[in-house]
C-alpha cells in the first residue's frame, strides 16, 4: 500500500512538472512596432501619393483639352465636332482606364507583399517559441484569441526586436 502511494505521488509529481509553458502576441503593437512593416506601408503611401497626382495632373490636362475643343468645335461643323468629341471621349476612356490598372497593381502588389511579411512574421513568432519552450503561442490585441494575460507571458516586445534586428541586416 505505502509503495502505491509513494508511486501514485511520484507520478502526480511529474504531472505537475510538465506545465504547458503559454506566451501571447498582441499583434496590433507587434504590427505597429515592426519596422519592416511601416517601412512597407511608406513605401506603398508614397506609391499611391504619386499615382493621384499622376491622376490629378492627367485629369486636369485632359480638362483644359475639353474645354479648348468645346471653344474649336463652335467653329467646326456639327459632324466634325461630334467625331472629334467621340476620339476624345475615346482617349479619356482609355487613359481612365490605364490608371485603374496601374491602381489596381499597386494594390495588389501592396497586398503581396504584406502577406509575406505576416507569414514572416508568424514564422519568427512559431521559432521564437520553439527555441523558449513554450507549448502554446496565442495573439491578443485587437480580434485576437487572448481576452487577459499576465504581462509576464507577454512575448511581443522580445518578438518586434528580434524581428527588427532581422530586418536591419
Amino acid at each position: 500500500m505505502k509503495k502505491g502511494i509513494v508511486v501514485f505521488i511520484i507520478a502526480l509529481t511529474v504531472i505537475a512538472c510538465q506545465q504547458n509553458k503559454i506566451g501571447y502576441v498582441d499583434n496590433v503593437k507587434l504590427m505597429d512596432g515592426y519596422q519592416e512593416k511601416i517601412d512597407v506601408e511608406a513605401k506603398f503611401r508614397t506609391k499611391a501619393e504619386a499615382l493621384t497626382k499622376k491622376r490629378d495632373s492627367i485629369s486636369q490636362a485632359f480638362q483644359l483639352e475639353l474645354q479648348e475643343f468645346q471653344t474649336k468645335a463652335q467653329k467646326m461643323s456639327q459632324k466634325s465636332a461630334q467625331e472629334e468629341y467621340g476620339l476624345l471621349q475615346q482617349r479619356g476612356q482609355f487613359v481612365g482606364q490605364q490608371l485603374q490598372q496601374e491602381e489596381q497593381l499597386l494594390q495588389k502588389n501592396s497586398q503581396t507583399e504584406m502577406d509575406s511579411l505576416v507569414s514572416r512574421v508568424k514564422n519568427e513568432i512559431k521559432a521564437y517559441g520553439k527555441a523558449n519552450g513554450y507549448t502554446y503561442v496565442l495573439t491578443g490585441g485587437d480580434g485576437g484569441a487572448v481576452l487577459y494575460g499576465d504581462d509576464a507571458q507577454n512575448i511581443t516586445d522580445a518578438v518586434i526586436k528580434i524581428l527588427n534586428d532581422k530586418y536591419k541586416k
